[in-house]
């Protein structure tokens, strides 16, 4: 029997399983008569088809050139696929690596920066980094809700004003994961060191969702934040794979 693997992250796979021994292709067969018993029908039915659902061994969307960027340790991929180049709009899904394979929580919608994506991300130029990051600190304005990452609660993560559609930005920083991005890994979400240098430009964050483009950041529903903040396990070594679906495909 040949199991066609198609090149898409889901493989289903239907095993259709038959009565075997005697070689012969009939369903049905007759026991031979005897003057003390009547004759015996009997009839073999197939066993039901069996369906196989196998979990991706790659995560789904990513071509050769992300996929070789995803660390060989993680086991937790939070993807982050943009509608388009441009595009301000995206989702989001946590990914989990078993022995099966790869497997997807929940879609959820977000937000990214006002002027989509970019490969080189600068300062203030409105884009979204494209690549993958590690994840390996968090904080937030209110309480640890219960995250395994190291968590920085204070004040610093008050935020005011409103976003570029007019919305109110406060609250946007009730929960955030920093995406290690031009950032030093194991401190603070708001420490500002940047290795790259300021110009190439920083804090970007995972957040809660202001219902408007960010600057750079990703944001979701709060209760999708701390459903994020409640998965995400260090030693699963967390990271972000974000861009445009077109960039993750390279």
């Amino acid at each position: 029997m040949i199991i066609r693997r198609p090149h898409v992250a889901l493989l289903t796979a239907s095993l259709v399983l038959t009565g075997c021994g005697g070689g012969a292709a009939a369903t049905t067969g007759h026991a031979p008569a005897t003057p003390e018993r009547p004759p015996v029908t009997t009839t073999i039915r197939p066993a039901p088809p069996i369906s196989l659902d196998v979990a991706p061994q790659q995560l789904p969307g990513l071509g050769p050139k992300t996929w070789a960027q995803v660390p060989d340790d993680a086991r937790q991929a939070v993807v982050v696929t943009g509608r388009g180049k441009k595009s301000s709009r995206s989702t989001v899904v946590l990914y989990e690596r078993t022995a099966a394979g790869w497997e997807a929580g929940e879609t959820w919608a977000a937000h990214n920066a006002l002027r989509g994506w970019t490969d080189a991300h600068h300062a203030g130029d409105l884009h979204s980094p494209i690549g993958v990051f590690g994840l390996t600190d968090a904080g937030g304005l209110l309480r640890d809700p219960g995250t395994r990452l190291p968590y920085d609660q204070g004040g610093g993560f008050t935020v005011s004003g409103t976003g570029f559609e007019g919305e109110p930005l406060a609250g946007s920083f009730d929960y955030v994961v920093a995406v290690n991005y031009n950032r030093r890994p194991g401190t603070s979400p708001l420490d500002w060191t940047r290795p790259l240098g300021a110009g190439r430009g920083g804090g970007i964050w995972l957040h809660v969702d202001h219902g408007g483009p960010t600057h750079g950041c990703v944001s979701i529903a709060e209760k999708h934040m701390k459903k994020l903040l409640l998965a995400l396990d260090p030693d699963r070594h967390p990271v972000v794979v974000m861009g445009d679906a077109d960039s993750l495909a390279r």
